[in-house]
């Protein structure tokens, strides 16, 4: 069907705006116009691919523009990096292999969720996606035995998360560990994103499992449509801030799901607002297709807003990773994932408001027996440290 939504993109760089000209176009055709080509900032264009994690899929069209139109250092610098990320997706996907085999000896079942697998997965090649680290899904019961099986491999944990009232097994979703000597990264999960939200639990997500054909060794990534789930999830709670989570989306439209299963999915877990977002913005910045299979999933104006209100990211290279964030864009973006949430997801959201944080025990801190405390007493620490910090303003 035709594409019938509009994006406002006044205010994003030409550089960007070229980027997705580059993106959109076949890789066979005629890749791009040379007026195109004028008075463009490479600087900022190399920053901009850099940003948002592009660079494996620009290069091979990049190769096809005739000589000359682009810079030589541009093509130089952007061919450096696809090849540094090739090495690094070998890299990870031998750690993939080993860290299957590891769990696997040791009775935790896996579900690696991006990675080197995703690459495979979404474009049949690991060199066309970029990955910093391994994120991996199993059974909340079976960190302990994970976390000493990753030690005794040389992992170092790295995230120490604190916590009141045992509110970590759903507030957050994964622990991070290091491994100095290979300079690897791996996320466990035992959730697929932070709490409060609904979602599948491992054992759905385990009996949808698909088998991974990167490598002869049993690994296993989630069915396409929960990947449609967890990539629209992901990638609307962080504002599609790198465009290669969106390049994914666009990847994955193209691939055949069971649409009809993918809605129900997005219903039951009141994601409705991310995936029409999602196929919006595809479908407006990389020229995806929306098909009459898809169209179950576009609900009306709320998600064309919320595709408009993404383009804010692209007006500048927001890093959410990074702190401080910029308030301007710290306001913003809290504004926004409040926006993202359907009413049932609101009302959890501000329910769990009233449950006790880390930050709570900070302020007064009690004996663990008194926690419980807490509860009644979370207004007037939240009042107290709003006051402290309007004073110290």
């Amino acid at each position: 069907m035709d594409n019938k939504y509009r994006l406002e993109l006044a205010g994003i760089s030409k550089e960007l705006l070229l980027i997705l000209e580059f993106l959109k176009r076949d890789e066979y055709a005629p890749l791009i116009e040379p007026q195109l080509l004028i008075n463009v900032d490479w600087n900022l264009f190399i920053n901009l691919v850099n940003h948002h994690r592009l660079y494996p899929l620009l290069y091979r069209k990049l190769k096809l523009v005739k000589k000359g139109l682009i810079p030589k250092f541009v093509i130089e610098y952007i061919e450096q990096k696809y090849k540094q990320n090739t090495f690094q997706m070998l890299l990870l996907s031998a750690e993939m292999e080993q860290i299957s085999k590891l769990f696997n000896q040791g009775e935790i079942r896996s579900l690696f969720l991006k990675g080197p697998i995703l690459a495979q997965e979404l474009y049949g090649d690991v060199s066309l996606r970029t990955s910093s680290d391994l994120d991996i899904l199993i059974p909340i019961n079976k960190l302990e035995n994970a976390e000493r099986l990753l030690e005794n491999l040389g992992y170092e944990k790295d995230d120490y998360i604190q916590t009141v009232l045992n509110d970590w097994k759903w507030r957050h979703h994964h622990v991070t560990y290091i491994h100095p000597e290979k300079r690897l990264k791996l996320e466990i999960h035992w959730r697929l994103n932070p709490g409060p939200s609904k979602e599948p639990s491992f054992e759905q997500l385990w009996e949808r499992k698909t088998r991974s054909s990167l490598i002869s060794y049993p690994v296993y990534l989630l069915g396409k449509e929960d990947l449609f789930l967890l990539l629209v999830s992901h990638g609307a709670r962080h504002g599609w801030s790198r465009l290669r989570w969106l390049l994914d989306i666009s990847q994955l439209l193209n691939q055949k799901l069971d649409w009809p299963k993918v809605g129900k999915l997005l219903r039951t877990y009141h994601f409705q607002n991310e995936g029409g977002q999602s196929v919006i913005l595809a479908s407006e910045l990389l020229g995806s297709k929306i098909s009459e299979n898809m169209t179950s999933l576009l609900l009306g104006e709320k998600q064309s807003q919320l595709a408009q209100q993404a383009t804010f990211y692209f007006k500048q290279m927001v890093n959410l990773h990074t702190n401080p964030v910029p308030n301007e864009i710290a306001v913003y973006h809290k504004r926004y994932l409040f926006s993202l949430m359907s009413v049932q997801r609101k009302i959890v959201f501000i329910v769990n408001f009233f449950h006790p944080y880390p930050e709570d025990a900070h302020t007064l801190p009690l004996p663990k027996q008194f926690h419980f405390l807490y509860f009644p007493l979370r207004p007037l620490l939240w009042a107290w440290r709003k006051m402290r910090q309007q004073a110290l303003s």
